[in-house]
């Protein structure tokens, strides 16, 4: 794998548009990415929610379809996939991670578990021994995950809002002296 290189918004959407042509492309796409990973969701069109009568299907009936035409979608595009994740990894330095996105229902077909290494003291082991023993987590390694998980969830703006600050500073360190 090529080394890692910084990776800009613009950069990958300009790249990302030149590669997925054809019909696999979707209606848009999103884009997450860190030091590891580079996350790529493609937008499903919404599906045709009439019934063999014309008539429309409600939402309870509505979730099959949509998982139907997102596995549909990660079979047809595997091999296209497979390509501009090969020369995205070259590119960039990080492993290409695909998933898609269909009438609200979002569904994640490769990505990568990255190990962290973290020294914890006795009172932070202990919450993770404790929602082990009450059944949140197997393995302090799982539940360290799902702290973050909850820490993600429930300060979603907080963390978003830190993320756009350090973009910023990114921004401002390139364009200072080198």
């Amino acid at each position: 794998m090529a080394k890692r290189s910084i990776v800009k918004r613009e950069e990958l959407e300009e790249w990302f548009t030149s590669m997925m042509t054809g019909d696999w492309c979707g209606a848009g796409r999103s884009i997450a990415w860190d030091k590891d990973e580079i996350l790529v969701v493609v937008k499903m069109p919404v599906p045709d929610h009439n019934n063999a009568d014309g008539k429309d299907v409600d939402d309870e009936s509505e979730l099959p379809g949509t998982l139907t035409r997102i596995e549909e979608f990660r079979v047809d595009t595997r091999k296209a996939r497979m390509v501009v994740a090969s020369e995205g990894q070259q590119r960039w330095g990080r492993t290409i991670s695909w998933g898609a996105e269909c009438s609200g229902t979002t569904a994640v077909f490769t990505h990568a578990a990255i190990p962290t290494m973290t020294r914890l003291r006795l009172a932070e082991r202990r919450t993770l021994d404790t929602l082990i023993d009450a059944g949140v987590a197997q393995s302090r390694s799982e539940a360290l995950a799902w702290c973050v998980q909850q820490v993600s969830e429930h300060q979603g703006d907080w963390i978003e809002r830190l993320r756009e600050a350090v973009t910023e500073v990114e921004r401002i360190r390139s364009e200072g002296p080198g």
